[in-house]
């Protein structure tokens, strides 16, 4: 592909590729806390056009508020991305307003804790429809727009998408099976300019594990983590930003996350045991 044919602006700075952001319109599912509401106003800070989403009106317009405040162009639509018809309709709602898409980040997402054993298997379905199909119904109503900008989709993924976590079965499927999607949507586009990228954030300070599900499916409430030791959301939506800028097509992040996957390609069998002892400590299931 030449640099001529994309209708992306790319700039080429010492052979490395870079995304101009200004008047980009960027779509961010799962945006009025955590990390999407953090990338949502780092985009918006380097004069992107800024859509977001959620399932709250209410705490989704708020974010919309502030984010207005930066001087961009913001649009927020509330809807559920486990629901395929709310996916269309907040792609067709990005149209109208700007008239087509740059920048998906499938960013919508929910988290488990508890042991297959004890789980009703409505919480993997529920984990799933958001966590995947989300992604999937997201990506599918966004993909003729992005491919004619030669645009970006990003999900956020996580380490348990390389490494199966106990207690998390339904999240860590999920994440899996976000990731094998997203690696062959690349592989079908590396002739077309489509731009896919895995972010996978270690421990993020957020409100993802207190609204994760237990057992028979109701939120955890409180973690036992102290969050003073992980990255903000901020922090990750600074390195989020900073890769779609540079078309990268993975990144992991944390040097405990980098050395996981790391461990996990090399000395598999090791890596279960470490993560397991290292979930067994965190004292949120009773792992024996």
């Amino acid at each position: 592909m030449k640099e001529s044919d994309a209708s992306t602006t790319i700039s080429m700075t010492n052979s490395a590729i870079f995304v101009e952001m200004k008047n980009k319109t960027v779509l961010i599912t799962g945006a009025s806390s955590g990390i999407g509401k953090a990338c949502a106003e780092a985009f918006a800070k380097r004069g992107a056009n800024i859509v977001i989403s959620g399932r709250n009106k209410e705490n989704i317009e708020q974010a919309a508020e502030k984010l207005r405040k930066t001087g961009a162009q913001i649009l927020s639509v509330a809807g559920d991305v486990s629901k395929e018809s709310d996916c269309k309709l907040l792609i067709e709602k990005t149209i109208e307003k700007f008239g087509g898409i740059d920048i998906l980040i499938n960013n919508a997402g929910i988290s488990m804790r508890a042991l297959f054993k004890d789980l009703d298997l409505d919480v993997i379905k529920r984990v799933m429809d958001i966590n995947f199909w989300g992604t999937v119904y997201c990506t599918k109503y966004a993909l003729p727009y992005l491919l004619k900008t030669k645009g970006s989709v990003v999900g956020i993924s996580s380490i348990a998408g390389y490494n199966g976590l106990p207690g998390r079965t339904g999240y860590s499927a999920s994440k899996f099976a976000m990731q094998g999607f997203l690696d062959a949507l690349r592989i079908e586009n590396l002739k077309t300019g489509l731009h896919v990228l895995v972010a996978c954030p270690g421990y993020t300070a957020s409100n993802v594990r207190n609204a994760a599900l237990v057992a028979d499916g109701s939120s955890q409430g409180d973690s036992p983590r102290d969050e003073g030791k992980m990255m903000t959301a901020e922090e990750v939506a600074k390195e989020i930003v900073s890769a779609v800028e540079k078309r990268k097509r993975t990144i992991v992040l944390t040097t405990q996350g980098k050395l996981a996957v790391w461990m996990n390609k090399f000395f598999p069998s090791l890596t279960d045991k470490l993560v397991f002892n290292a979930v067994a400590k965190e004292g949120e299931i009773p792992l024996k």
